[in-house]
């Protein structure tokens, strides 16, 4: 192999170590002390290699190697570098140590392409500190305002303007993160499956033809807060007790919408929180995901209808954000073709997949062809301090997105 398993397996672990949680998994929340070593880290391998190294924006970072024709369309490869709290060590890593690596191959071994490739290592895609996911690659596209900065806060109420803006972004710039499509050739992206599919049928990769569609809303029920042992359960507006009649619902609600459609809650939190108060407020958070839109929006209908429901029986109010939504997208038949003829070539085994997690590739898949690899996690676990993917597979991974690099960048 071309790639260097010792350099992957450095690239892991040195990344790993930039962590606010030791011990206890990896927390690496976007602009934050932990962000800043691994930036640091990554911006200064890509120096090494020799290429123009930036950071947009939207804080995401960029290293360019150019092709023989400077304004061809340039090819990107990448992913994120951010985390979940108490993840592990390869959910987004995997794919940024991959562009990494591929750089150092391209530029050791002297290779001329046509089109300019491009290093992408991108911020906040879990969204775990802003709740605001696949930030990076939504800038890209032109779907964050100046406006949304100042309305996305962290647990500490601090806005994500307030955040750029204390680590050397300015906030107001933000648009300019925008890429034009005319001059982007592709965007390919490794992820660890997440999964337990690759690893139990003994496949060396997994070549991703489908992402599924997601919507992540934030609920608020609003009721009053009362004495609990003076005040008669008719004459309550408990948000907790009204709310819990929505969340009841929602996992038939998927079920009956059937083409595998799932959904989520995932986060509940009660104020004023008290054992001898009844809840003023209960905001929860419902996550859908399916590979037909109109499944999600089955879903998301049938939640409003049950929140009217329990407005009208219990005079709680309520309202409704939308955090995300992202249609279901097909990747790239063209560089799909190419993964399975190098796959094939290399001896490696695969399996077309329907990804059901989002990725930044399901955002960039609205500016240019994508692909997308999967590797096989272990027991299918990640999110979590057990994420694991053996750097022999991660390196098949690699091997293949670099001779795919060569065929879509036009090799000279």
């Amino acid at each position: 192999m071309l790639t260097n398993l010792e350099r992957i397996i450095n690239d892991i672990e040195t990344l790993s170590q930039f962590n606010s949680t030791p011990g206890k998994g990896l927390t690496r929340f976007s602009l934050t002390k932990a962000d800043r070593g691994a930036r640091d880290y990554l911006k200064g391998e890509l120096k090494k290699i020799g290429l123009k190294v930036y950071e947009d924006p939207a804080g995401s970072i960029v290293g360019r190697r150019e092709g023989t024709d400077k304004e061809a369309p340039v090819v990107m490869i990448g992913s994120h570098f951010d985390s979940v709290k108490n993840g592990g060590n390869f959910d987004g890593p995997a794919g940024v140590v991959m562009a990494l690596e591929i750089m150092r191959v391209l530029e050791e071994n002297n290779v001329k392409t046509k089109h300019p490739v491009e290093f992408i290592a991108m911020i906040e895609e879990e969204g775990g500190r802003f709740g605001s996911g696949v930030f990076g690659s939504r800038a890209m596209a032109g779907r964050v305002s100046y406006e949304d900065l100042l309305n996305n806060k962290d647990a500490d109420g601090i806005t994500m303007a307030e955040a750029f803006e204390e680590f050397g972004f300015n906030p107001e710039e933000i648009e300019k993160a925008k890429r034009d499509p005319e001059k982007l050739k592709a965007f390919i992206e490794l992820h660890i499956e997440q999964g337990p599919v690759l690893e139990k049928e003994g496949k060396d990769v997994g070549l991703v033809s489908f992402i599924v569609g997601i919507n992540q809303i934030r609920v608020k029920v609003k009721g009053r807060p009362d004495h609990a042992g003076t005040t008669p359960m008719d004459m309550r507006k408990d948000a907790l007790s009204s709310a819990s009649e929505v969340i009841a619902q929602i996992k038939d609600f998927a079920v009956k919408a059937g083409s595998g459609t799932v959904a989520t809650v995932g986060t509940l939190n009660i104020k004023p929180g008290a054992a001898n108060i009844v809840p003023e407020e209960a905001l929860f958070s419902v996550d859908i995901r399916s590979k037909k839109l109109d499944c999600i929006k089955e879903v998301r209908a049938k939640i409003d209808s049950a929140l009217s429901e329990i407005k009208r029986k219990y005079g709680v109010e309520y309202y409704v954000e939308d955090m995300l939504m992202v249609e279901p997208v097909e990747l790239s038949k063209e560089i799909l073709d190419i993964f399975k003829e190098v796959s094939e070539d290399k001896g490696l085994a695969y399996k077309e997949m329907i990804s059901g997690a989002g990725h930044d590739a399901m955002i960039m898949a609205g500016l240019t062809d994508v692909g997308l690899v999967f590797v096989p996690s272990k027991d299918g676990r990640s999110h979590c301090p057990e994420e694991w993917t053996d750097y022999e597979d991660l390196q098949k991974g690699i091997e293949l997105i670099y001779h795919t690099v060569l065929k879509v960048g036009d090799k000279k």
